[in-house]
């Protein structure tokens, strides 16, 4: 099967095309366009011209296209599961669950459309304002590229194209390079819930080549992007002055205080720990137990861990699978390697299988300079360790460059409140992980972890500029 670029409303070939190949057994998918820099160009110019008759449609019937598309793609959520387990190794339980929150995500997407308002000003507050009405609308800002990761290629896309859709905004969007064909599944979906030619443009490609025309184009008004924080930095850097989202890396903290009743967490944390392979933004990746706690968590959490079933994606009983590639398994075995050299104990895991496959790894006593603590390790690797008081525990959740979400499990309310306060990240989830999101919810993070939130509402905010408008009235 070969797969083309979506352009102005059309399949365009490309000067060049990759075999793309399934994460588990390297099974030949497709042959897929990837996009050169002026082909990127030609998406962009075709998404600045459909934004000269997109801007001016009603909301209404953003709203309705929005609806219809979110209908469509329900109607066809096995088809598309079956297609994000074999291209992102996601397995097929976790790849069902993610259409639902696809189709979710639309309908968000549809409602906040009909939402987007402006206030009024009180001019006469102002001597020089008597006698004058002044007002604020929000008004789309273009030309979106959205540069999306590969680890929920259809709710991450959906977290971009929704809320610029809704906005009035035109879309270029570029998947990653391993999860092109669930971008590409959304072309003629679109086009049959009655978006216009032009207004979605998906066109795959490398990161590399293509990020200074995403970037810098003169037709670009906004720059949303989900990756790492080193590439997070060039987008900034490209992008000038240009509107940005970016939705960054994190190493997500858990506190388990004193007095928590651990049957009731202990299967929810060892899910925020490895669904997906621990590939999640918000995987939990440090957890902070409380000493009275400490050893009961580490042999249940260990225990629970150590039923968690590998192989296919296929297959419905799978809860761990294959790495996105070779080089995610080589960097993350080799960071669980230098935290065991620096003293770490390993729980349970550290051993590979084929294919790409690592056992979800447990690790206690790892010093808090070693990688798997202090960087995101973005796979089946969680790390446990001791606390006295909640200040320390506070402590340790802080000493991050990340802040994104952290969560905190305690029977007080004087501790969550405190924990609320002062834990520095995006979000603070109470009694739960902090791989917990709802997709209404606001969702962004500080420091390392990004600028910018998601959340449909929240996005199309950022997709928007203010305008003032003032009207002198007589006398």
């Amino acid at each position: 099967m070969n797969t083309d670029l979506w352009i102005g409303g059309k399949w365009q070939k490309a000067g060049r095309y990759e075999d793309l190949l399934s994460p588990y057994g390297g099974e030949m998918l497709a042959r897929v366009a990837r996009a050169n820099a002026q082909e990127a160009g030609q998406a962009i110019e075709a998404a600045y011209r459909a934004f000269q008759e997109f801007r001016k449609m009603p909301a209404y019937r953003r709203g309705e296209i929005l609806y219809k598309a979110a209908g469509l793609l329900e109607n066809r959520a096995e088809e598309a599961a079956g297609l994000l387990a074999r291209e992102a190794g996601k397995p097929i339980k976790a790849a069902r669950a993610e259409m639902v929150r696809t189709v979710e995500t639309y309908r968000f997407a549809a409602e906040a459309a009909k939402s987007i308002a402006g206030e009024q000003i009180p001019m006469d507050a102002a001597r020089g304002g008597v006698n004058r009405i002044g007002f604020t609308v929000r008004v789309p800002l273009g030309v979106v590229t959205a540069i999306t990761p590969f680890n929920f290629p259809f709710n991450l896309v959906a977290h971009k194209v929704g809320p610029a859709i809704a906005a009035g905004n035109t879309i270029v969007l570029k998947p990653a390079e391993q999860t092109p064909l669930s971008a590409l599944f959304l072309a003629e979906l679109f086009r049959e819930a009655g978006l216009p030619d032009g207004v979605l443009n998906i066109i795959p490609g490398g990161g590399a080549e293509l990020s200074e025309v995403l970037t810098s184009h003169p037709h670009v008004g906004k720059v949303t992007f989900t990756g790492s924080p080193e590439v997070g930095r060039i987008i900034q850097r490209q992008a000038g002055f240009r509107k940005t989202t970016l939705e960054l890396g994190s190493n997500a903290a858990l506190i388990v205080d004193e007095g928590v009743d651990l049957d009731s967490i202990i299967d929810r944390c060892v899910e925020g720990a490895f669904v997906y392979n621990g590939q999640v933004c918000i995987s939990l990746q440090r957890i902070y137990v409380h000493e009275t706690l400490y050893p009961e968590f580490v042999e249940r959490f260990v225990r629970r861990t150590r039923s968690l079933a590998t192989g296919s994606p296929m297959d419905e009983a799978t809860d761990v699978t294959s790495l996105i590639s070779r080089k995610a398994l080589d960097r993350i075995v080799g960071w669980v390697e230098e935290a065991v050299s620096l003293g770490a104990r390993i729980e349970c895991g550290g051993e590979t299988r084929e294919p790409n496959i690592l056992l979800p790894t447990v690790l206690t006593n790892v010093p808090p300079e070693a990688k798997v603590v202090c960087r995101e390790i973005f796979g089946p690797v969680a790390v446990i360790d001791a606390f006295r008081s909640l200040e320390e525990a506070i402590g340790k959740v802080n000493d991050s460059e990340f802040g994104l979400h952290a969560g905190i499990y305690t029977p007080r309310i004087d501790h969550a409140f405190k924990a609320a306060q002062e834990i520095d990240a995006g979000g603070v989830i109470i009694n739960d992980i902090p791989t917990f999101r709802v997709d209404q919810m606001p969702y962004g993070g500080v420091k390392s972890s990004g600028i910018g939130k998601e959340g449909v509402s929240f996005a199309v905010e950022e997709m928007t500029r203010e305008k003032f408008i003032s009207f002198r009235l007589g006398g």
